[in-house]
């Protein structure tokens, strides 16, 4: 596998503890092998050698042996074949009393000498013929000459190479690689913590790389699952207290708020005035409303059956927005129900209705006092493959911070410090929505400004 430049990684090789002990293993498998190549080949070369002397010496003595005045004396020539007397050669009284004694007869000072002599028998004349053994001990000292200078060029290619290109692309750089990434993952380096995949080889090396990526990955991802239910267990031991607390906040508003209905209804029987009459309407309104909020208070210590059929959204958008619209802030609004006449989804008209004025009050929240805009809009869309009603709340805010935005569904998270946000607003309309089997979102529009969208399954059409 092709792997990229070396960089300066590569160039902190030196201080890999292991290098060291790597470079004394490999140099001197390196070293015992061009030595066992270097005795081996000259072993090979003075045993063919010393088969080639003796069979040209065998020659030689064979030749000389037959060599007369009149036969011989040209082929040997190429050994120096020299003819005189005793003196010529300074031949000693032994040797001339042996060969004066032998005439024909091969004389040889010591088996190694390199001369030998001979008398031609009825003369005084003597040959010497010189043997090539300087040749065949020359050629054995070149060749192992030749043979160690051949295998120490070799030697000290093959240690540059596998020093500078083999071992620190293939060894060095992925053990220091690993041990990088093993000491980002101690310290908590996420960034750091997995190999690059380029620079990981297709080898046993590799593999070990590969898995430890694997393993860190697993090991984040279990921790990430633990702090999420971490947080999980958080949230649901502040809703467990939320639970407990709305069961009393619900019955101390329950009873105020029966009050407060009846004398509005007693209040619509004897007041005349239409005005009046309209706004006691309103105020029977909200106290329903706020009924349905108590007992939804409820919902977070137990669930409770609900009634589920055809609601018709712009309808339930409008009477989300009339509760809003008590604020006095959203008389400086421009609201905008741009909702499809005639769409339905089923749900409970009252769970619905708390989702849209949850969504609808985040909105008039986020605007500014004067120029404020807020629209609510539909398109088609899917849910599980089954037709949906996907219903968006824009307005023209300063959007929803970037660190709060993955956050936004949790319970107490709100982007207001004041007492107007308590954070648990869309963690009640998520929890409704879910229950709708729908889906809800949050994001920033490009224009500006924030978007909550709320996708529920459409209503089945009369007749199917």
């Amino acid at each position: 596998m092709e792997l990229r430049p070396l960089t300066g990684i590569s160039r902190r090789f030196g201080d890999l503890r292991v290098r060291p002990k790597l470079m004394v293993l490999h140099n001197s498998f390196f070293l015992i092998l061009t030595c066992a190549v270097y005795f081996t080949v000259i072993h090979f070369v003075e045993v063919r050698m010393e088969q080639a002397k003796a069979r040209e010496l065998t020659l030689i003595y064979n030749s000389f042996s037959y060599l007369t005045p009149d036969n011989g004396e040209q082929e040997l020539r190429s050994y120096g074949l020299k003819t005189g007397n005793a003196d010529d050669f300074g031949l000693s009284d032994d040797a001339r009393a042996w060969m004066t004694r032998y005439p024909g007869r091969m004389w040889q000072h010591q088996p190694t000498s390199e001369h030998i002599y001979k008398l031609t028998p009825g003369t005084n004349r003597y040959y010497r013929l010189t043997l090539p053994l300087s040749f065949y001990s020359g050629m054995v000292a070149s060749v192992a000459v030749g043979a160690f200078a051949v295998l120490g060029i070799i030697y000290i290619l093959a240690v540059l190479v596998l020093e500078l290109v083999i071992m620190p692309r293939y060894v060095y750089q992925p053990l220091r690689l690993l041990l990088e990434a093993d000491r980002a993952t101690r310290e908590g380096d996420r960034e750091a913590e997995i190999i690059d995949e380029s620079f990981i080889p297709g080898d046993e090396i590799g593999q070990i790389l590969q898995s430890h990526n694997v393993t860190v990955r697993e090991l984040r991802k279990h921790e990430d699952d633990l702090e999420r239910a971490k947080r999980t267990l958080e949230a649901q031991d502040r809703l467990v207290s939320l639970g407990m607390l709305s069961a009393s906040v619900a019955h101390e508003m329950n009873t105020p708020l029966a009050v407060l209905h009846g004398s509005v209804e007693k209040l619509i029987e004897t007041v005349d005035d239409r005005a009046a009459q309209a706004r006691l309407a309103r105020m029977i309104r909200v106290t329903q409303r706020l009924r349905r909020i108590s007992e939804s208070l409820l919902d977070f210590a137990r669930q409770r059956r609900q009634e589920m059929g055809p609601v018709e959204l712009r309808p339930a958008i409008d009477e989300a927005w009339q509760l809003v619209a008590i604020d006095e802030k959203a008389g400086a609004v421009r609201f905008i129900n741009d909702i499809h006449p005639g769409l339905s989804v089923t749900g409970n008209a009252d769970r619905l209705n708390q989702v849209f004025v949850n969504l609808l009050r985040n909105a008039l929240n986020a605007v500014p006092d004067c120029g404020g805009v807020i629209r609510a809009a539909s398109r088609a869309g899917h849910i599980d493959g089954g037709p949906a009603h996907s219903i968006t709340v824009d307005d023209n805010g300063p959007g929803i911070p970037a660190e709060v935005l993955p956050e936004i569904f949790e319970a107490f998270v709100s982007t207001r410090l004041d007492s107007c946000g308590t954070g648990l607003g869309l963690t009640v309309a998520e929890g409704i929505v879910h229950q709708h089997g729908g889906t809800i979102a949050a994001s920033n529009c490009k224009s500006g400004g924030a978007r909550l969208e709320v996708c529920l399954p459409a209503a089945p059409v009369s007749g199917e």
